[in-house]
């Protein structure tokens, strides 16, 4: 997956302007570059020294804090857009965090390995946990806590009265709306709380 398409991919998704918080946002580039390309303000959350620095340096106000105790600092509706972008595999609290999303964005927008990708299909068919770019770790030395495809989140948005306002795969940076759950390496998904 080419960074820069799927950064334009997500970034379609986010209405110029936004005031965007992003949840586990690395080094600071998918929010740096919202704030470049669609005049998004906003905020990274981000546990890792060196990716608070990173943020840091390119300009992306950072706040360090581990998302596995919450969001209570920021209030309903805080911001347009919540971004969880290779966030929610990683969290103890996943559906917690996707509660938490929902609730202090108008909208939320959530990306992740889809595990149901042919590829990883294929893997375990021959007995072995996939190894894939997208998936680029052995079983035991993986960080990601859980695995989950694309079928499962609709199944979790439903489960916490999430509207799906969008969703599509990702495979090579390229859009995949046709079968994404077997034909695309990440699922993406923009929702908001239902009414």
């Amino acid at each position: 997956m080419t960074e820069k398409a799927t950064m334009q991919a997500l970034a379609r998704l986010v209405p110029e302007g936004s005031r965007v918080l992003d949840l586990g946002c690395g080094d600071g580039s998918m929010l740096a570059y919202l704030q470049r390309e669609r005049a998004c303000t906003g905020y990274g959350i981000e546990i890792a020294d060196a990716n608070v620095l990173a943020c840091v340096r390119r300009g992306v106000n950072v706040i360090q804090l581990n998302l596995d105790e919450g969001l209570a600092m920021f209030g309903d509706a805080s911001f347009d857009v919540v971004l969880q972008i290779d966030t929610l595999q990683h969290l103890r609290n996943a559906e917690v965090m996707l509660r938490e999303t929902a609730r202090v964005g108008r909208t939320g927008i959530v990306a992740f390995p889809n595990f149901a990708h042919w590829p990883n299909r294929l893997s375990v068919l021959r007995g072995r946990m996939p190894v894939t770019r997208r998936l680029p770790y052995q079983w035991y030395d993986t960080p990601n806590i859980r695995v989950g495809t694309y079928k499962d989140f609709e199944v979790l948005a439903q489960k916490n009265r999430l509207r799906i306002l969008d969703s599509f795969g990702l495979q090579d940076g390229e859009v995949v709306r046709f079968l994404p759950n077997a034909r695309a390496g990440t699922a993406v998904f923009h929702f908001e709380r239902s009414a």
